[in-house]
């Protein structure tokens, strides 16, 4: 497939006419072509307009068409092969295993998708019948379904050109809530963007789907992401990306006539709990497992462990001496971009200010190349110094010595919101790790034990979230099937004649639908 360089709206291929795009290969440096020109407020007002077209057509797909196209979305990417693979590696600098297997995540999801659709629960049915002799007052029949917002603003993240961009976890869950998607492509995977949005209009054309379903914009200023997020059209929005962005958008949504729900994944830095009984037991091998989880993927995940919390002494002495004797071998990495890189080395030089050094991977060799840093600091200091909470997108982490378990938990308290926390226990660490859950519970959106925090699968109960500013809103996850309740609102039926309920409503439940009847689940 040749690349055009022109954005998708709706069927039609169309050329921006702003600031140009062109991305960089981060382990040469080398522009690439081709060049894109970003879009503007029309190009966003005419993918709005064709997705609000498509709305109502697009959300009473049947689940079964809906369904299929899910899963030919994954099948076009997959036609797409080696093409696809070689232009992200050449866009982020990524290894080809890495691509290979977010390739893998991508379709994955989506057939993942395509199965909660199928299966119908997340219309959450509710059926409570008629009760004409009740007293002292009858009782309606009322039904309720869920039924889709509208559509979708998508923003695609930098650190996932496929899991978490064009095609990503928030597009396939808007898709499956039925909500046509407009994206915004990420600048730093332009052509990987275009290879994936090609794919999905492809889908739509195939199941003979309105045009709207799928839209795909380029902009490097504010000008299309923030005409995007305002127009009436678009009922909620997905990103990923900084604080700095998701805050902006999330304020511009707010100020709408019509304000809309952001779910805007942010800033986390993941606490790592060592506890007593298994830092004594196993601190060497904490120790190589900390390292390996800090350095994949050169730290670019938002689950990467950037803090590690425990009692000094002894076994936390030798924790961080294991770590000294095993990062200097970690290679530099190539980050995703020279952005990314250089933000990187800003905040290794922040924290730098603020605490001790304790080990160092090697040191660059190539261009955007980022060194692993791991920090020492006493709790005293990181609870009295706001820099020391600052999020390092990378291979940083800093590890807080603390007096006892009092002092944990008043650090465990002042934390910001969280994606992930991570419990390392051994059986004698039940009750210390008891006593904390409550305030973990309150502070992250996914606990683990003795694992740990970088990979987050794609599942039934997975949660992908957080409170702030790790995301926007705690209510909800990015990552597995319960992310299709974003974008979905109950609606509540009365006394409607059975011909013109909903097919998921009707009275011979003709979808097989398990349903919640008069207080009870049907079988």
């Amino acid at each position: 497939m040749t690349l055009t360089g022109k954005m998708l709206i709706g069927q039609q291929s169309l050329s921006g006419n702003r600031e140009a795009i062109r991305a960089i290969n981060p382990a040469t440096h080398a522009a690439l072509e081709p060049a894109y020109l970003g879009g503007n407020s029309e190009h966003v007002a005419h993918a709005c307009a064709l997705a609000w077209t498509a709305f109502d057509t697009y959300r009473e797909t049947s689940l079964e068409a809906r369904a299929t196209f899910l899963e030919t979305i994954g099948t076009q990417i997959e036609a797409l092969g080696d093409e696809l693979i070689d232009r992200a590696v050449a866009e982020t600098g990524l290894p080809r295993a890495r691509i290979q297997g977010e390739r893998g995540r991508t379709c994955g999801q989506l057939r993942t998708f395509a199965r909660t659709v199928r299966a119908g629960e997340w219309l959450d049915v509710r059926v409570d019948t008629a009760q004409p002799e009740r007293q002292p007052l009858p009782r309606p029949d009322l039904r309720q379904r869920h039924i889709a917002l509208g559509p979708v603003a998508v923003f695609g993240a930098s650190n996932f050109p496929l899991a978490f961009s064009v095609a990503g976890g928030d597009t396939a869950s808007a898709l499956a809530a039925g909500c046509p998607v407009v994206v915004k492509a990420h600048g730093a995977h332009p052509g990987t963007s275009e290879l994936v949005g090609r794919a999905v209009a492809q889908a739509v054309k195939a199941c003979g789907l309105p045009e709207g379903v799928f839209s795909l914009l380029y902009g490097s200023g504010r000008e299309v992401g923030i005409a995007l997020v305002t127009d009436p059209r678009i009922k909620a929005v997905g990103f990923t990306g900084s604080r700095a962005g998701g805050i902006a958008l999330t304020q511009a949504a707010q100020a709408r006539p019509e304000p809309i729900p952001v779910y805007a994944e942010m800033s986390s830095i993941n606490p790592v709990y060592l506890f007593p009984a298994a830092l004594e037991a196993r601190a060497e091998a904490l120790a190589q497992g900390f390292v390996a989880s800090l350095t994949q993927g050169a730290g670019q995940f938002c689950t990467n462990p950037g803090l590690v919390i425990a009692i000094q002494g002894a076994a936390l002495d030798r924790f961080t001496r294991t770590i000294s004797e095993h990062l200097p071998g970690c290679a530099a990495q190539t980050m995703l971009t020279p952005g990314i890189h250089s933000a990187y080395d800003e905040g290794v030089r922040a924290l730098s200010k603020h605490a001790r050094v304790a080990a160092t991977g090697q040191a660059a060799e190539g261009p955007n190349q980022g060194q692993a840093h791991v920090f020492v600091t006493q709790a005293q200091d990181f609870l009295s110094n706001a820099h020391l909470q600052a999020e390092v997108f990378g291979s940083a982490s800093l590890m807080v010595a603390c007096a006892d378990a009092d002092e944990v938990r008043r650090v465990s308290e002042h934390l910001e919101g969280q994606l992930t926390a991570t419990l390392h226990l051994d059986a004698a660490d039940l009750a210390s790790a008891k006593a904390l859950l409550p305030v973990l519970e309150r502070k992250a959106g996914r606990l683990l034990v003795n694992g740990w925090p970088t990979g987050v699968e794609v599942s039934d109960a997975m949660v992908h979230g957080g409170p702030f500013p790790a995301t926007s809103d705690s209510r909800s996850t990015s990552v597995g099937t319960a992310a299709i309740y974003r974008f979905l609102r109950p609606v509540c039926y009365q006394d409607f004649p059975d011909a013109l309920l909903p097919g998921a409503l009707q009275h011979g439940n003709p979808l097989l639908l398990r349903r919640l009847l008069d207080g009870q689940r049907e079988a």
